[in-house]
């Protein structure tokens, strides 16, 4: 009975010893069991597979993420456009004014256009005010006496020199005050993600962009989740706003005709793999690292996730890095690229906080080689419980 006992245990370890060399070479162990995605070494294998000739892989370093960092910097707009305030405000075509015109006694032109009490006394100035009038197409009005003046692109004080030069040999020591009636064209349109998208006039005092944000009512989402496009002439420059918010600088003075818009640019990126949670999450306008992004997924999962295999693939600007051989091109022109990253060593957790996120990338952090090691196990004693609970003849 011993004997037999002996040899019906023998048996089934034998079975056993089969069915694991089966698992680990006939039917490739690491594919047997379910994953949530190739680890490290499924993924360098893709690496040499010609099917996928082109696609680049980088392992980063300091330098690339520095690279790639610079690159990523937004331009700010004190450098691109001009900050300062003009001298005074600018009329043009459209703007209505008004002028009026003191002579002194005895009036030698506008004598008609004195009150009864000033005509009265020799030493009181003859005042007239003229009918308020648009500046025309041509950038000129019209005074009497002086005849048509030019005075598109001038200030209300250099028009009050012009008209008293056309007068100064016909009206007796004249003095002018030009009044801004209607501002027609020195404003500045803000719309998009606005409370109220509106023309917002400007003044001599010099506004600011977050000026004209304020006179609008606000943007009408968080401040973290809009970008400000700014349009002057033939430039066009987006900037978050809470870096014009955070960087003084960034406020620059406002010049007619910009176009502020208000864009809500829902930024994301989709982590997949060992870490606590797969998802797609946002992330602010003003951009993230990757060592953030790893942290507000949950980190990695400890009793799964390889650090040494923790990737980013994305569509990258062909001109970001020299590419190690000639890479394929998307329908967009954008180079395929996965970038790997070694979180096991420290120096690496430097790294992460210089590499830039960017916009619809995909981040998946592998399953440790041990994982699979450890479902095989699970399988295996598994599999030993349910042989002794119905073959009682198993002794261990």
């Amino acid at each position: 009975m011993i004997i037999l006992k002996a040899i019906m245990k023998l048996k089934w370890l034998t079975f056993l010893i089969i069915f694991a060399v089966l698992l680990s070479g006939c039917a490739r162990f690491n594919n047997f069991f379910s994953a949530s995605g190739p680890n490290n070494s499924k993924i360098q294998e893709f690496r040499n597979d010609p099917r996928f000739k082109g696609i680049q892989f980088v392992n980063v370093d300091a330098e690339v993420a520095n690279r790639l960092l610079a690159r990523n910097k937004k331009k700010v707009f004190s450098d691109t456009f001009v900050n300062t305030v003009k001298s005074g405000y600018v009329l043009g075509a459209g703007d209505v004014i008004s002028v009026t015109l003191w002579e002194a006694p005895p009036a030698m032109l506008f004598s008609s256009g004195m009150s009864a009490d000033a005509s009265k006394s020799t030493s009181s100035s003859l005042t007239t005010t003229f009918p308020e009038q648009m500046i025309s197409s041509e950038g000129s009005i019209n005074i009497p006496f002086a005849g048509s003046i030019y005075v598109a692109g001038f200030t209300p004080e250099q028009i009050e020199t012009a008209i008293i030069k056309q007068l100064k040999d016909k009206a007796n020591q004249p003095q002018v005050l030009v009044k801004v009636i209607a501002n027609n064209t020195a404003n500045v349109t803000v719309v998009g993600e606005v409370s109220s998208s509106s023309r917002v006039p400007l003044t001599a005092r010099g506004e600011r962009l977050l000026d004209a944000l304020a006179a609008v009512g606000g943007v009408r989402q968080p401040v973290d989740k809009i970008t400000i496009q700014l349009s002057r002439a033939d430039q066009i420059q987006t900037l978050a706003l809470d870096t014009i918010i955070n960087d003084p600088k960034q406020n620059i003075v406002l010049q007619p005709g910009d176009v502020i818009t208000a864009l809500i640019q829902p930024l994301t990126f989709t982590i997949l793999g060992a870490v606590s949670k797969n998802q797609e999450m946002n992330y602010e306008s003003q951009g993230i690292s990757l060592a953030q992004a790893l942290a507000r997924s949950g980190g990695l999962e400890e009793s799964r996730a390889d650090a040494r295999a923790v990737f980013v693939f994305r569509f990258e600007d062909p001109k970001a890095l020299n590419w190690s051989s000639k890479p394929m091109y998307n329908a967009q022109g954008k180079v395929p690229v996965v970038y790997q990253m070694d979180m096991s060593d420290p120096t690496s957790f430097f790294v992460a906080q210089n590499f830039p996120v960017a916009n619809k990338d995909l981040l998946y952090v592998s399953d440790a080689p041990s994982v699979q090691f450890q479902k095989f196990t699970t399988l295996l004693f598994q599999s030993l419980y349910i042989m002794k609970t119905f073959s009682p003849t198993i002794a261990y």
